[in-house]
């Protein structure tokens, strides 16, 4: 009896071995993970809350102090930071690092990926990958993948803005310096500032609008009651990167790092669902097809040309001027993938547009 009991206890040591082992090899972290988008209700903010209640559960003892729109650092400084070691983790829209390495512009732009099974394949493009490649021996910053925040980028305000003369001589928020120029090409007067300034500047009136996602004009739909979209990418791309200083990551265990890889990339796949799931249900609720009234508005085909018509190349020659020589081919490299993953990933061919989101629906709050 002793020794089939004894067998038994063998077995069940040998069996739970294997998990107990890969979790004693990680080693809890405290770290501090910076972002430009505000929290939950915004999709975004809802997968970065997500990361940092399950950080604890895959790595015990861990924790992630989370700083949403700028609560701690602005982009440029959240990316000189890592670079120096002093932050461990952001998730930034791109071309908001292009203070501090200008190459980053070259995936920014209107126009370029169109459709949601394009901006989804965003991160398998060679300019991507490119730039990935530079973060990481240039600029000591790890990333992780890429995110996206909206699939009906677009503008809000006190009144409709579609048509180039609606934003003549208007006050917009601009997401960063690369989209100043296609709000120039409408004659805006373009204002750079982080999300978390722009409802106190929407109330004093030093902006008339702001560019931004379904997710992030829900926080303030009170100041800007119309919203304007194009759809995937007609006003601007919008690509968010997951990344990390590479001074702190080198220092984990690998058994650490290998967990902490696969949290984000749980999370980012979570993002993109609650991303369509937002502007789906977003619409659904304050949608309108009478652009004279306040809502969500999806502008048709012959607006979103006439709109994009007045941009000309003006938005590519000015990301260029703002990009050293050897960059610059990588703006027009990006616009030419960009439109063969448009082609090849037309309307309703993705994955995420077959999403069931009723099974976010407890999650997702639409106010």
């Amino acid at each position: 009896m002793k020794a089939k009991q004894m067998l038994w206890i063998g077995l069940a040591c040998a069996l739970g071995a294997a998990p107990f082992a890969v979790q004693a090899q990680t080693k809890p972290v405290v770290l501090r993970f910076v972002a430009d988008f505000a929290g939950p209700p915004h999709p975004a903010g809802m997968a970065m809350k997500h990361f940092g209640d399950r950080l604890p559960q895959v790595i015990p003892g861990s924790e992630a102090r989370l700083y949403y729109a700028g609560a701690l650092y602005t982009i440029p400084e959240a990316f000189e930071a890592m670079r120096q070691g002093n932050l461990e983790m952001t998730w930034m829209q791109m071309g908001k690092a292009a203070p501090v390495d200008p190459y980053m512009m070259a995936v920014v732009g209107p126009g370029i990926l169109t459709t949601v099974g394009a901006v989804d394949n965003f991160d398998k493009t060679k300019t991507y990958q490119t730039l990935v490649d530079r973060l990481q021996k240039q600029q000591a910053i790890k990333v992780f993948g890429a995110g996206h925040m909206s699939f009906g980028m677009g503008v809000g305000a006190k009144k409709r803005y579609l048509k180039p003369e609606d934003f003549n001589g208007r006050k917009v928020r601009s997401m960063g310096p690369a989209e100043n120029p296609v709000l120039e090409a409408w004659k805006a007067n373009p204002v750079v500032m982080a999300f978390g300034e722009v409802p106190t500047a929407l109330e004093s009136g030093v902006i008339d609008g702001l560019m931004t996602s379904i997710g992030g004009w829900l926080g303030v739909r009170e100041q800007s009651p119309y919203y304007t979209t194009g759809g995937a990418g007609v006003f601007t791309g919008d690509y968010y990167m997951v990344s990390a200083s590479r001074r702190w990551w080198d220092r984990l265990t690998p058994a650490t790092q290998k967990a902490l890889e696969g949290l984000v990339a749980e999370t980012i796949q979570l993002q993109k669902e609650f991303n369509w799931c937002v502007d789906r249900l977003t619409y659904e609720k304050y949608g309108t097809k009478d652009p004279s009234k306040p809502g969500v508005y999806w502008m048709t085909p012959q607006e979103v040309t006439a709109l994009t018509g007045a941009l000309g190349d003006g938005p590519s020659r000015w990301i260029k001027s703002k990009m050293p020589p050897p960059a610059q081919q990588l703006v027009d490299n990006f616009k030419k993938e960009g439109q063969e993953l448009s082609r090849a990933n037309p309307p309703g061919s993705s994955w995420i547009e077959k999403i069931d989101c009723s099974k976010h629906a407890s999650k997702i709050v639409i106010r």
